[in-house]
């Protein structure tokens, strides 16, 4: 049986990754992960009643909160003497603000698609502290994420075969708005930018450190996505002026996956392939053609191994930092 673990909102790519990996085999155990349990289980009925006989799950965890890592990672544990796929794919995006006046200069410009397909100079977030004293964006999108590989590495290597890591990253992952100095970003308003390139450096350093035992990490990006993060980002009857623009947009740029459905295309993609064929430095894109085709496309990321390794110090620093108040949930 292969037993996949991913974070599954009621809605978005994950809802539709689960049908999607159930459609490619009905044999896994899926163990799905909320935050809100009764949210859970309403999906895992949702699930099962288009998948009956499937084997479905649940866990109930806040990526943005360690102690409930902690608290997941010992069940899981407990559950289960493997995983062979952990899909990586909680995040948040609070207060998004869409800078105007500079999508305006990008039309006169003739950067506007490249604009609209990355969020470069048009997106930003007001971050806030979590309760860990960690800022919001960093803890959730990635802090959280790290923690529990590391407490669940007794579940991911020495296995018979590979255990799998599949990060979901973004086209809005920008060395310019990461700082080795300020890697959670506190002093910036794009901290959504900065999170996921902090995942991108993070999942080429853990391909160096865990190959050899049998673990191996892949970020994909599942493409602009009409999610409850994406229609946050405007008013409602915005979106409804824009939509039909979108669908011809798409014509020329391919990441405008705009359904939860062809945004999961990576994310499946890689459940099909043998990790050791792939490329640690590659950020594998869901695309969709203008008619609607979805396909893969791999690119290499803009990462420096070197800054990726002494960001992997600088979390394994603050691991040791923060956990050291949570003594009582470590084994």
């Amino acid at each position: 049986v292969t037993r996949v673990v991913t974070r599954v909102p009621c809605s978005g790519v994950g809802l539709a990754l689960c049908r999607r990996l159930l459609e490619e085999d009905g044999r896994i155990h899926l163990c799905i992960a909320c935050r809100n349990g009764q949210k859970n289980e309403a999906t895992r009925d949702l699930i099962l009643t288009e998948f009956p006989a499937a084997q479905v799950s649940t866990v109930e965890v806040d990526l943005g909160n360690l102690a409930s890592v902690l608290r997941v990672a010992r069940e899981l544990r407990c559950r289960f003497q493997r995983l062979d796929f952990v899909y990586l794919n909680a995040g948040i995006m609070p207060n998004p603000h869409v800078n105007f006046k500079a999508l305006w200069h990008g039309l006169l410009t003739g950067k506007l698609i490249h604009m609209l397909t990355t969020a470069e100079g048009v997106m930003t977030q007001t971050d806030r502290l979590n309760g860990d004293g960690l800022q919001e964006v960093f803890a959730t999108n990635l802090f959280g994420h790290f923690i529990l590989v590391r407490q669940l590495e007794s579940l991911l290597c020495g296995n018979e075969k590979p255990s799998r890591l599949i990060w979901t990253s973004s086209s809005n992952a920008r060395e310019s708005a990461f700082s080795l100095s300020d890697y959670q970003h506190a002093k910036g308003q794009e901290s959504y930018s900065s999170s996921k390139y902090a995942t991108d450096l993070t999942s080429v350093v853990l391909n160096r450190k865990f190959n050899k035992q049998g673990l191996y990490s892949s970020v994909v990006c599942p493409g602009l996505v009409m999610s409850n993060m994406t229609y946050r980002i405007l008013p409602v009857f915005l979106w409804k002026l824009l939509m039909p623009i979108m669908w011809l947009i798409r014509f020329f740029a391919k990441t405008y996956t705009l359904t939860p459905y062809n945004g999961a295309e990576a994310h499946v993609w890689l459940f099909k392939q043998k990790p050791e064929y792939l490329d640690a430095l590659v950020k594998y894109h869901s695309c969709t053609s203008g008619l609607g085709k979805s396909y893969v496309e791999p690119r290499k990321m803009d990462v420096d191994e070197e800054i990726a390794e002494k960001f992997y110090q600088k979390l394994l620093e603050l691991e040791k930092q923060t956990l050291e108040k949570y003594s009582d949930l470590l084994d």
